[in-house]
């Protein structure tokens, strides 16, 4: 069936001129928000615990701003209001999901320093929903940290990692180029605060006592994280109380060498305005430890510590409110609009995606061996961060998508300088290339992160210590290498597409590390196998849509929610794993997976391109609240702003491009 005819659907039928509508103005919308200089940037929310953090943070140092505590403090109680019926009054990781005790006590908690009082509606009903789900003492271990900073529990409650880990050789089984680069960043400089164990500048005045079960005092088991593997799990409990106990009494010289080497590594990562790490936490530890080794406020590092923090903060003047993004995602942005403008194609979006891409020519990091040289010695660097600037730690995932675009535009616009763009992509493409995992996979910023024991330390309870091969990434670089040319019987080639297939769970999908969850796993794996070669008929591609066909929603839609993610040594039959209510970007991502797979002429791809034309906003773009990005599974999640702008004009306008040529194939790796 062409574009010309209608398209049968459970609303009616689906004609040229509303699929057309609905691209040109999705299309503009993307095009009004576009840079000066040409690239792209959408806000980057996640839970409540980071703009609390935000707020701790300052009244540490004193530092006091009532206006803008007075605007955290409305994003915060929004935020508790919103979810107050599945959350009972505590907070959630994401829109609609159930209480999360850490994020919860970090809410609370700063919103007693802002002033409001216990016995205030709101503050009774977290407190009997934190308490219900098991006090504060079932904190992670970055919230017990938090609190023992303020003196609301003692140290003990923290595991220890003291900074002589930083002194550790490489053969050790424990190293910095063994844990992820987000553990690097954050852990360095954490292991110098815990050493010194500071106290806020200004006493204050408040208490979470009452959020305790148990008195803190008194509690003798923290929990150690559900990931914790047997015998590494009582081995390193043994090997933390005995640190415990050797507080206080490591030589005066072993101290002051770890410390400098510490401080040393932050330094050197400091990343200008950008912040070490350019993530938030990374970002806040680094203030903490200058502060700790007696850096003055007005030290060039402390000042430019501060400035990267200050950066993340997100004012809202239509609601008066405020919060704290976790990081920037400009490269991902930009990369990712570029490729639903150019399927939307058209002059003007096509003009719009080559300034997009130029922006992002100028940001290849190609001066610097980053902490990845550790395992990949000698392979030059070719990389895109994920933020502004990162280049100590750019990213396979970006540069895989940028790629994937400058190829896609080089051969679809005359937008780009020739000679600029292949020698961009040839570098990058031996950098991926030299990224690979033995195992024919790529993990996100590291190749071979797989020490698994040391998601078994009590420091890891959140479970993510590690960076592992994904499928979600690795689609993405069969895609890149596959829309290159690279042949499918090349060693690289043919150890991905067996690591990829080997990934596929028994009903059909694959899991997704970045976004949530199997929806987009699955459309990651299947883009890239089609662009590899496997044809609709492999046995892989038919379970993959049996099964995206059996979890597509009767509005027509697709949704997930985090709670797919399973526990660890969880299956997919777990009883509380559950899809969830139709959103934009994740029935995007399932509409692309389908037409990659050489479902075109479908019921399912109907119904699913009618859910979205319905649900477009009258701006062009589709309202979505739900948090489809991924930090950590089960413990951090993202809601990308720009997601639910950009995946289903991509979406729409592939499903009109293939229904109006003689082929039905996706003939692009994305």
């Amino acid at each position: 069936m062409r574009s010309d005819l209608a398209l049968a659907g459970p609303s009616g039928p689906l004609v040229p001129g509303p699929l057309d509508a609905a691209i040109d103005s999705a299309a503009a919308h993307l095009l009004g928000h576009q840079q000066p200089d040409g690239h792209w940037v959408f806000e980057l929310e996640a839970d409540a615990t980071i703009p609390a953090e935000y707020l701790m943070l300052r009244r540490f140092f004193g530092q006091r701003d009532p206006a803008r505590e007075a605007r955290i403090g409305r994003y915060l109680r929004r935020l508790q209001a919103q979810q107050d019926a599945n959350c009972d009054g505590g907070w959630p990781l994401f829109h609609g999901g159930p209480i999360d005790i850490s994020c919860s006590v970090k809410a609370y908690f700063a919103l007693r320093l802002i002033g409001d009082p216990v016995n205030a509606p709101h503050m009774e009903r977290a407190r009997s929903a934190i308490l219900a789900a098991g006090g504060a003492e079932q904190s992670n271990v970055f919230t017990r940290a938090t609190l023992a900073l303020f003196g609301q529990v003692p140290w003990q409650a923290v595991p220890v990692m003291p900074p002589e880990i930083v002194l550790l050789p490489r053969w050790f089984p424990f190293h910095l180029s063994k844990i992820s680069y987000w553990a690097r960043t954050v852990l360095v400089p954490l292991t110098v605060v815990m050493a010194h164990r500071p106290q806020p500048l200004e006493p204050l005045g408040v208490s979470v006592t009452e959020l305790f079960r148990t008195p803190p005092a008194l509690v003798k088991q923290w929990p150690g994280g559900a990931h914790a593997a047997e015998p590494w799990r009582t081995l390193f409990r043994q090997m933390d109380a005995v640190l415990q106990r050797a507080h206080g009494l490591i030589p005066e010289t072993l101290r002051a060498r770890a410390e400098a080497r510490a401080e040393a590594f932050v330094t050197e990562r400091l990343n200008g305005e950008d912040g070490l790490g350019a993530i938030y936490p990374a970002m806040a530890n680094a203030i903490w430890m200058y502060h700790c080794l007696g850096v003055a406020e007005d030290d060039p590092r402390m000042v430019t510590a501060w400035a990267a923090v200050e950066k993340l903060v997100m004012d809202r003047p239509e609601r008066d409110e405020t919060y704290v993004q976790p990081c920037l995602s400009p490269i991902w942005d930009t990369a990712l609009v570029s490729h639903a403008l150019l399927e939307a194609g058209g002059e003007e979006a096509e003009a719009a995606a080559g300034r997009g891409l130029e922006w992002l020519l100028d940001r290849q990091v190609t001066d610097l061996e980053g902490d990845w040289a550790e395992a990949r010695p000698g392979v030059p660097p070719g990389g895109w961060a994920f933020q502004y600037a990162n280049p100590h730690y750019p990213d396979v995932d970006d540069t895989a998508a940028v790629v994937l675009a400058l190829d896609r535009a080089r051969k679809q616009t005359a937008a780009l300088p020739e000679d600029r763009t292949d020698a961009a992509i040839a570098r990058a493409t031996e950098w991926v290339v030299g990224m690979q995992s033995k195992g024919g996979g790529w993990g996100a910023f590291d190749a071979d992160n797989t020490h698994q024991y040391l998601n078994s330390i009590p420091f890891a309870d959140h479970g993510a210590l590690l960076d592992p091969p994904t499928a979600d990434v690795s689609g993405r670089c069969l895609a890149m290498l596959a829309q290159l040319g690279h042949a499918p019987d090349s060693p690289v080639m043919r150890r991905s597409i067996d690591y990829l297939l080997g990934e596929q769970e028994p009903d059909g999908a694959w899991y997704g590390r970045w976004g949530v969850n199997y929806v987009y796993g699955t459309w990651s794996a299947v883009t890239a196998l089609n662009a590899a070669g496997l044809p609709p008929a492999h046995p892989a591609m038919r379970k993959a849509v049996t099964w995206l066909k059996s979890v597509q929603n009767p509005d027509g839609g697709w949704g997930e929610d985090g709670l797919t993610y399973p526990r660890r040594g969880g299956t997919r039959a777990d009883p509380d794993r559950r899809m969830g209510p139709s959103s934009a970007s994740q029935t995007a991502w399932a509409l692309l997976a389908l037409m990659a797979a050489g479902v075109v002429e479908d019921p399912a791809v109907d119904r699913g391109a009618l859910w979205l034309l319905r649900n477009q906003g009258p701006d062009g773009a589709w309202p979505e609240e739900d948090y489809t990005g991924t930090g950590f599974p089960r413990v951090f999640y993202l809601r990308y702003h720009g997601y639910a702008r950009l995946f289903p004009l991509w979406a729409l306008a592939r499903l009109r491009n293939l229904r109006r040529s003689n082929s039905r194939r996706v003939t692009h790796g994305l």
